[in-house]
């Protein structure tokens, strides 16, 4: 991210990887570690788009950047840490056209993460149920959960 911006998450392959589907589309990546059934999830610092909510790792693809180049770069800006790109496991696009994200899920390649103050408030490793009762989650990660999180994590307590 440059000046401290905080954009979104995302590859458009028939057009390349950071390719916007249209000119006033931002693409990025949103970065899915799991650990014994729970996420890793930030809280946005207060300089960044969203201030104070609670999310994945993630940002926009800059130009000529590849979705798994992404990854490695969002999470080592946020939280100084290495991850393993794995796999595209979600999509989503914002009915309005102007964000379109791809989640991706990795393995984390070090425990030793320390959050970038000017982007990352704090982290935390939360079960499906902790995440659904934090206030301010970003919408699209809530309806990421609503339809991965069964498969990823297994269904929520008490349903």
């Amino acid at each position: 991210r440059r000046n401290g911006a905080r954009s979104s998450r995302d590859d458009d392959t028939a057009r390349g990887p950071g390719a916007a589907m249209n000119a006033s589309e931002v693409r990025g990546v949103v970065v899915v570690v799991v650990r014994d059934g729970r996420c890793l999830l930030i809280r946005r610092a207060a300089s960044v788009v969203v201030p104070g909510a609670w999310c994945f790792v993630g940002g926009a693809i800059e130009a000529g950047e590849s979705e798994a180049d992404a990854v490695v770069r969002e999470f080592r800006e946020e939280l100084g840490g290495a991850v393993r790109p794995l796999r595209r496991i979600w999509e989503y696009a914002r009915p309005d056209g102007t964000l379109r994200l791809y989640w991706w899920l990795a393995d984390l390649a070090s425990d030793e993460l320390r959050a970038n103050p000017t982007e990352v408030a704090e982290w935390r490793w939360c079960r499906r149920d902790e995440i659904e009762a934090l206030p301010n989650v970003l919408e699209s990660n809530r309806a990421f959960l609503a339809a991965i999180g069964p498969e990823l994590l297994g269904p929520p307590p008490g349903r």
